[in-house]
C-alpha cells in the first residue's frame, strides 16, 4: 500500500468531525465568530434541530470580497499573533471552522465591512466554492449552513432528536449570552423564538446580574451573592447562589475563564470544595463565575471544540476561587433564600386551593367530608362549660409578666412564642413569623463552634469515664487508624482494640451525652466515601460535619423559652446559620403580608 496525501476535501472533512460534533457544534462556531467581529446584535435561526438550517446572522464589521475568499480557506484567520502562539485573546484563534463546516454542509457566506459600498456573497457545496457574486446586505455578515452533514452520513445517524438537539444549541447560546451581557442574542426555530435578550447598558457586574436573572430567573438575582475579587493578576467576578438555594444536578453551574464558556474539573471540584461545609453531596448550587487572567497564564488550545483549558498554577486558581466563594458566603451571615418561605406558601396555597376545589365540586347537602362535617358541627354548638374552669382572659399578672418580657421581635429572627412538636420554634418578628428547625439551627451551631476550635487548635475534650469500644469491619478500623492523628485535632481519640473493633478513650466535649458508637461508625463511611484528593482541612471539616450532627439538640426534645431565644440569638450571630451542614435550611420566614395573602385579606 503506497503513501499519499490526502485531498483538501478529506481533510477538512477530518477537521470537521473534530470541530463539529453536532449542529450546537457550528452554532458555538459560528456564534463566537460574530463575536469577535464586534457584533452588537447576533440572530440565530434553526430548523429541524440544525439539520436543516442553522442560520447566523450579525452586525459585526463585516469582510470584503478578498476577506471572504480567505475565511473559507484553513487555517486562514485574522486572530492568532503567530509571534506568541500563547496570546489569544478572541474567542476562536484556530482557523478551522469555516472550512470544516463548509465541507460537510451547503454552506454560504454573504457580508459587507464597515464602510463598504457592496455586499459579496460566496456559496460552498461539500467543499466546492463557486464565485464571488455582489447581493444587497446591510453591514455585517450572515452564514448560512443547509444540510449539515450531508456530506458525512455517518454522522447523521448519531445525532438526537430536533428538540434534543435544539436544546443543545439553546445551553450554547446562553452560556455566550452571559458571558457577553453588552451583546444581544436571538434564537428562532422555525416556528417560535426560543431566547432573546436584548444588549445591556451600564456597569459590567449590573449588566451580568440583569443577564443572569433573564436566563436564570429572577429568583437567583434575589439569592445570589456577588463575588468580585482581585489576586495579584487573576481577577474573578460573578454570582453564586446561597446554599439553601441548589439543584440536584450541576447544569446551572457556569464558568467562564476569559470570556469563554467552559467545562473544567479544576474549577467544578474548586466550586464543590467551596460548598462542601453547606451542602449534601447530592446538592449543587447554582452560580456564574468569570475568571479573567493573562493569556500566557491559561492554555485555552487544548482540545479543539475549546471547552477545556490548562492552567499554569492550577493551584493558585484553586485557591482562588475557594476563598472567594467562601467569603461571600462567610459575609451573607445567617441569610437563607427566598424561595424556601416561597415553597413553604406554595405547599399551603396548593393544600388550600385542593380543599377549596374539593368543597366547589362536592354536592351541596354535603360540602365537608363526614369526619369534617362532625367536628365543625361540634365547634359551632354551645360550649358545654359544666364542671370547667376556666382563666379569665387578660389577667393582670399575666399582662406583667408579658410587659415585663423583653421585647425582642426587632432581632432578625424574632422573638421565641413557642415550641411546636418538641421541634420546631416559632418566633415572632415586626413584620411576620419564623419557624425554625432547633436540630438543623443547633447542628450548625455547633458545627462552626468546632471549626473555630479546631482553626484555634483548642479543641475541648472529655475523657470517657468508662472508654467505648465499637466493633467494626478490618477495613473501616484501618481506615479510622490512618486518620487517628487527625480526628485527635478534633478531640476524638481513638486506639485500636484488636482486631475488628477500636476503643474511644475522650471525646469532643461539645458533643455532650451523645452516642459514640454511631457517631464512629458515621465517620468511618464518611472516611470512605470522602475524596481523598481533598485538602487536609476540608476532609476534618467534612468530619466535623458528621460530629457536629451527633453532638446537636435532637427533635423531640422539649426547650425553654429562654433556650429557644438563646438558640436564635446565636443563629443570628454565626455564619452560614441559615442551612445546616447538610444545605437543608434552618429556618422558613413568612411575612405578615403573606400570611394575610393566606386568608384572603389581601
Amino acid at each position: 500500500m503506497r503513501i499519499r496525501l490526502l485531498s483538501e476535501n478529506t481533510i477538512n472533512q477530518i477537521a470537521a468531525g473534530e470541530v463539529i460534533e453536532r449542529p450546537a457544534s457550528a452554532v458555538k462556531e459560528l456564534v463566537e465568530n460574530a463575536i469577535d467581529a464586534g457584533a452588537h446584535v447576533i440572530s440565530v435561526v434553526m430548523k429541524g434541530g440544525g439539520r436543516e438550517l442553522i442560520e447566523v446572522s450579525d452586525d459585526g464589521f463585516g469582510m470584503s470580497a478578498d476577506e471572504i475568499s480567505l475565511a473559507v480557506e484553513r487555517h486562514a484567520t485574522s486572530k492568532l499573533n503567530e509571534a506568541d502562539l500563547t496570546d489569544i485573546k478572541s474567542m476562536g484563534f484556530r482557523g478551522e471552522a469555516l472550512p470544516s463546516i463548509a465541507s460537510v454542509s451547503r454552506f454560504s457566506l454573504s457580508s459587507r465591512a464597515r464602510g463598504a459600498a457592496e455586499a459579496w456573497k460566496m456559496d460552498i457545496e461539500g467543499g466546492r466554492k463557486t464565485a464571488l457574486q455582489p447581493i444587497a446586505l446591510n453591514q455585517g455578515t450572515r452564514i448560512s449552513v443547509k444540510d449539515l452533514f450531508y456530506a458525512t452520513p455517518a454522522r447523521l445517524k448519531f445525532l438526537k432528536t430536533e428538540r434534543t438537539e435544539l436544546a443543545h444549541a439553546h445551553d450554547v447560546i446562553k452560556r455566550l449570552a452571559m458571558a457577553h451581557p453588552e451583546i444581544g442574542f436571538s434564537l428562532h426555530d422555525a416556528e417560535r423564538k426560543i431566547f432573546q435578550v436584548s444588549a445591556g447598558q451600564g456597569d459590567l457586574l449590573d449588566q451580568r446580574l440583569r443577564r443572569l436573572s433573564a436566563i436564570l430567573g429572577a429568583e437567583f438575582a434575589e439569592n445570589a451573592l456577588k463575588i468580585d475579587v482581585l489576586r495579584e493578576d487573576i481577577k474573578l467576578t460573578g454570582y453564586a447562589g446561597l446554599p439553601t438555594y441548589n439543584r440536584g444536578n450541576a447544569q446551572q453551574q457556569y464558568l467562564f475563564v476569559n470570556g469563554r464558556p467552559v467545562k473544567d474539573k479544576l474549577l467544578t471540584g474548586a466550586v464543590r470544595g467551596a460548598y462542601m461545609d453547606y451542602l449534601a453531596r447530592d446538592r449543587h448550587p447554582v452560580l456564574a463565575l468569570f475568571l479573567e487572567l493573562p493569556t500566557q497564564a491559561v492554555d485555552v488550545n487544548v482540545h479543539p471544540a475549546k471547552a477545556e483549558v490548562r492552567f499554569r498554577d492550577s493551584g493558585h486558581i484553586r485557591g482562588l476561587i475557594v476563598s472567594s466563594l467562601r467569603k461571600a458566603l462567610n459575609e451573607a451571615g445567617h441569610r437563607a433564600s427566598t424561595t424556601v418561605a416561597g415553597q413553604a406558601l406554595g405547599a399551603f396555597q396548593t393544600a388550600g386551593k385542593a380543599a377549596y376545589t374539593s368543597y366547589a365540586s362536592a354536592p351541596p347537602v354535603q360540602p365537608y367530608s363526614p369526619g369534617l362535617a362532625d367536628r365543625v358541627e361540634a365547634y359551632q354548638n354551645p360550649l358545654n362549660m359544666e364542671g370547667q374552669v376556666f382563666a379569665p382572659m387578660g389577667r393582670a399578672e399575666e399582662a406583667e409578666t408579658i410587659a415585663d418580657e423583653p421585647e425582642v421581635t426587632s432581632y432578625p429572627l424574632g422573638a421565641a412564642r413557642g415550641q411546636l412538636h418538641e421541634t420546631y420554634i416559632i418566633s415572632q418578628t415586626d413584620d411576620g413569623i419564623i419557624i425554625t428547625d432547633q436540630h438543623a439551627a443547633h447542628e450548625r451551631l455547633v458545627y462552626e463552634r468546632m471549626k473555630n476550635h479546631m482553626a484555634e487548635n483548642l479543641v475541648p475534650r472529655q475523657a470517657l469515664l468508662i472508654p467505648e469500644v465499637v466493633e467494626l469491619e478490618q477495613t473501616a478500623v484501618d481506615r479510622l487508624m490512618m486518620r487517628v492523628a487527625e480526628l485527635g485535632e478534633l478531640g476524638l481519640v481513638l486506639e485500636a482494640f484488636g482486631e475488628g473493633a477500636i476503643v474511644v478513650r475522650e471525646a469532643p466535649a461539645l458533643l455532650g451525652d451523645t452516642d459514640i458508637k454511631g457517631l464512629v461508625r458515621d465517620l468511618a463511611d464518611e472516611l470512605m466515601e470522602l475524596d481523598q484528593a481533598l485538602a487536609l482541612k476540608e476532609r476534618l471539616e467534612a468530619v466535623c460535619s458528621s460530629m457536629a450532627c451527633h453532638g446537636s439538640v435532637r427533635a423531640g426534645r422539649r426547650l425553654s423559652m429562654s433556650e429557644m431565644n438563646a438558640l436564635l440569638r446565636e443563629m443570628e450571630a454565626t455564619p452560614h446559620s441559615g442551612q445546616c451542614n447538610h444545605g437543608r435550611p434552618t429556618y422558613v420566614e413568612l411575612k405578615l403580608s403573606d400570611i394575610e395573602k393566606l386568608f384572603g385579606r389581601r
